[in-house]
């Protein structure tokens, strides 16, 4: 069967990540993997791991030039001949919709998030299998598009067991890190994503300051990338820390995400929009580490309250801070409870089983 996944580009994100990860595993199970983005850092990777990847423009929101690009990518698809479209974003549903008016080729899409409801939004409950990465997720959709439920399958993100194990971390890179950011002796709390407004790191930050009061060790670690349109945003974050004299790092995005998972004490998630599905949150809890978030969205079905984390209304940093001190005190079999539920392996063969439904 072969298999061609259509999203903007190949950079950071957890779509990108969702994209590379089940490409590399369709390729171990005998599929033909293609990807056709507009690029990106994560191409090597994905060469290196067996698929294809075909450059194209599925980024731009341009309409003068989609013409021209739905044209080459109906060459394009006529060419691959797949069994399987899957279409991850909005941008690339649409010029898909149009490419593949003639060719009629079956067409599955991922809704990864809450995008604002509209008609340009709707392309994403036309495929014929819709994926829902959390009930959350859903719901939403059903409420505001009356998407039929026998065309819905949910199917959470899945985290590689592998890679996110706690017996299978990197003691030389926590070792290097640790005294990189003079983390010895520290109590750390984590937050991880791309620096943006969504993710309201000012309540991040005001919690660190809060928690600093009682508990000169506190440290607060920012891991994430900064896009260009971001960096206002980012300095406005540069200049609260410098106020509140909070004690927080920007590390910039890392790859050993697990290793910094692990040396964390706990990480938060203060998101002011729901998260989709969570996956920093159930990758955390992998590596046995607590987790606080907002009490919104896909995390709802990740977190176990005073099991192993604990929810917080939006922007609320004093009970941030409260709950971060109590989710230090929580033991728990973080990687048995993910392996059941939120696995790679399960992702991986939940969205094959929707693939053989249409093929």
């Amino acid at each position: 069967m072969k298999i061609v996944q259509i999203l903007p580009e190949l950079n950071e994100g957890g779509v990108e990540r969702g994209t590379i990860e089940l490409a590399r595993e369709l390729i171990v199970k005998g599929f033909e993997s293609i990807v056709i983005s507009n690029g990106g850092k994560l191409v090597k990777q994905l060469l290196q791991e067996g698929s294809l990847h075909i450059k194209l423009d599925m980024c731009s929101k341009n309409p003068l030039t989609a013409p021209q690009r739905i044209i080459k990518l109906k060459q394009v698809l006529k060419e691959l001949n797949p069994n399987i479209l899957h279409v991850r974003s909005r941008v690339p549903a649409w010029l898909v919709y149009f490419a593949n008016k003639t060719l009629k080729i079956p067409i599955v899409s991922t809704v990864h998030g809450f995008n604002s409801v509209n008609f340009y939004s709707r392309i994403m409950t036309k495929a014929d299998r819709v994926i829902c990465v959390s009930g959350a997720i859903k719901r939403y959709i059903q409420k505001h598009y009356n998407t039929k439920p026998n065309k819905i399958r949910i199917i959470p993100r899945g985290i590689d067991l592998e890679k996110f194990n706690p017996k299978n971390i990197d003691l030389d890179f926590i070792e290097s890190f640790k005294k990189q950011y003079a983390l010895e002796n520290r109590f750390i709390v984590t937050t991880v994503g791309r620096i943006t407004q969504l993710k309201d790191l000012e309540t991040f930050i005001k919690s660190i300051a809060i928690l600093q009061v009682n508990n000169k060790k506190t440290i607060g670690l920012i891991v994430g990338g900064v896009r260009e349109d971001k960096k206002e945003y980012f300095n406005s974050l540069k200049n609260l820390i410098k106020t509140l004299d909070a004690n927080v790092i920007f590390t910039g995005s890392q790859t050993n995400v697990a290793e910094i998972y692990s040396l964390s004490d706990v990480v938060t998630s203060c998101s002011k929009k729901p998260e989709s599905f969570g996956r920093s949150v159930a990758e955390a809890l992998a590596m046995n580490t607590p987790v606080i978030a907002t009490n919104h969205g896909g995390v709802l079905d990740i977190i176990e309250e005073k099991i192993n984390g604990f929810f917080v209304k939006i922007e609320d940093e004093k009970e941030f801070a409260k709950k971060i001190i109590e989710a230090k005190k929580l033991k728990f079999d973080g990687y048995s409870y993910v392996k059941e539920k939120f696995s790679l392996e399960q992702m991986v063969e939940k969205t094959i089983s929707v693939y053989k439904e249409l093929s």
